[in-house]
């Protein structure tokens, strides 16, 4: 072949290996490219499921992995959390006061709230007309005397006078009641926090 065909040739070759290379590179790249189609999961993150029954040479053979006799063994039987193993279970060992109705009437009191309460009853035979009432003046006083335990006034009794009321929560009664005086509520923080007291308006929850 003469130098004058050979070089043609040759340079198609090379552009050849040169397209070959780019084009495994760009598949290379594709590849590592993370998508849909390439997730799947950590090496040794999923475990093939326990094959029971399968002879003795498996690891599980014989029992099955249930050991032997027992409330395991049988057919049906479930380990549930709370069991504890046919004693009496701690809910059921446990007192329970009256009343499906009463926060205490079962022992956890997963959902119960901590307030300790003021009656207005209570506002009417220590306060003037006019005073206003905050926590420190209620402690003074033999009121809501717990500490960090919020204060919720409640509306046993009648009020006849007009008091600034500070507290961490009103039932509606006995806004209304306070109100109906030419009272103020004044509704506070938590009470370990240092938040400053913000007029009362319509109070959510308690």
């Amino acid at each position: 072949m003469s130098p004058a065909v050979r070089k043609p040739v040759e340079e198609k070759a090379e552009a050849g290996a040169e397209a070959e290379a780019g084009a495994k590179a760009a598949a290379e790249e594709g590849s590592a490219r993370v998508g849909l189609h390439s997730l799947k999961p950590a090496p040794g993150s999923r475990r093939p499921r326990k094959r029971v029954g399968r002879g003795e040479g498996s690891g599980t053979g014989k029992t099955s992995g249930r050991g032997q006799k027992g409330a395991g063994a049988r057919s049906g039987s479930k380990r549930r959390a709370r069991f504890e193993g046919g004693q009496m279970p701690i809910h059921m060992r446990m007192r329970k006061l009256r009343g499906p109705h009463m926060k205490k009437s079962m022992p956890f009191e997963r959902f119960r709230t901590h307030t300790q309460p003021v009656n207005i009853s209570a506002l009417q035979s220590r306060f003037d007309a006019g005073t206003e009432v905050t926590i420190e003046l209620l402690r003074a006083n033999g009121l809501g005397t717990r500490k960090d335990v919020p204060i919720k006034m409640l509306a046993k009794g009648e009020l006849s006078k007009a008091l600034t009321v500070h507290a961490h929560a009103f039932s509606a009664s006995a806004r209304e009641q306070i109100e109906a005086v030419g009272g103020t509520c004044v509704v506070l923080g938590p009470p370990t926090t240092a938040s400053p007291a913000v007029p009362v308006g319509p109070l959510d929850g308690n």
